[in-house]
């Protein structure tokens, strides 16, 4: 009889990422998606028999439930999704009652918080080119979003706080920001992972840097339209603020979101390979392996047509010693 290794390796694509996900997390460092609801992934992530009602595929069913199979292979998703809304206490339950307790969500905090003027945009109707008033309001934030979620606390992650370009209309200067950004990051009650993605790349600098550090929040390291290339991000020293890493690799520079949609849907492959965001990540990963610090890090479809093959490659490429 021939003796078969006791250490055989996985022998599909999806067990195999499944297994190098699972060792890096255990040092801590997490890697997900920026969703997970997508049917380009069956037959990759997602196993069709899974999702079938009276012998046809149900899009209800795998919405209800992929997020349990994705679980399988991914130990942290993104929730994009929150951005848009307060979502409700029963709205995290449900969520939270699909997905085992180990997978950790990277949950981006209502725009109502980070908006600073809505924009012109027929969703926003009444309120678009309007001030909002609900800006950077620390108590909001916490009465509306945090509290619903604290029964759940340990589900989450990172909190993100995403802001999008601003003009000088909005902010003179990155010190004008900082100043405000200052104020509501000590109004914050403590307990929680923050972070801040900010899309002005002249926003780079040591006054923002030194509020994120002053708090322990983390920069969002981010591959977006107007940002430096993420390799390029991952070089400032200055921008590791927190003891924990945060990036989101979501768009190759110069590229808009509605661009990159109509070149990758349905997202079922990597249609164009991005190698700096992929230089960029695992710079990020062996900087958190280095320091012994936690890292989230997400990619999204739109940056080369498919995520999990992206995770997938960036893992591979990976020296075996970060495996």
């Amino acid at each position: 009889m021939e003796n078969l290794p006791l250490f055989a390796e996985p022998v599909s694509p999806r067990e195999r990422l499944a297994a190098r996900l699972r060792r890096l997390a255990a040092e801590g460092i997490l890697l997900g998606t920026s969703s997970w609801k997508y049917e380009g992934w069956i037959g990759q992530i997602y196993t069709r028999e899974r999702y079938m009602t009276r012998g046809r595929f149900s899009q209800k069913k795998f919405a209800d439930e992929c997020l349990a199979e994705y679980a399988e292979v991914f130990p942290a998703v993104g929730g994009d999704f929150s951005f848009y809304q307060f979502p409700s206490k029963s709205y995290w339950k449900r969520l939270f009652s699909v997905a085992p307790r180990h997978l950790k969500f990277g949950l981006k905090v209502p725009e109502e918080i980070t908006v600073k003027e809505w924009p012109s945009h027929e969703r926003y109707a009444g309120r678009a080119g309007k001030a909002n008033e609900h800006y950077l309001d620390a108590d909001l934030f916490r009465r509306a979003f945090l509290e619903p979620l604290e029964e759940d606390a340990d589900r989450v992650g990172v909190l993100i706080f995403e802001f999008g370009t601003m003009g000088k209309r909005h902010y003179e200067n990155v010190e004008a920001f900082a100043r405000d950004l200052q104020k509501f990051l000590r109004a914050l009650p403590e307990g929680w992972r923050y972070s801040v993605e900010v899309r002005n790349r002249e926003y780079l600098d040591e006054p923002y840097f030194e509020v994120l550090r002053e708090r322990g929040a983390a920069h969002v390291f981010n591959a977006w339209t107007r940002m430096p290339p993420l390799d390029e991000q991952a070089r400032i020293e200055a921008a590791c603020t927190a003891d924990f890493l945060v990036a989101r690799a979501l768009l190759k520079q110069g590229r808009t979101y509605e661009q990159a949609v109509a070149m990758f849907e349905p997202y079922d492959r990597i249609r164009e390979v991005n190698e700096s965001a992929r230089r960029g990540l695992r710079m990020l990963i062996e900087r958190a392996r280095q320091r012994r610090q936690m890292a989230f890090l997400f990619v999204n479809n739109r940056l080369e047509g498919n995520a999990p093959a992206t995770i997938q490659a960036v893992v591979e490429e990976l020296p075996d010693s970060s495996q």
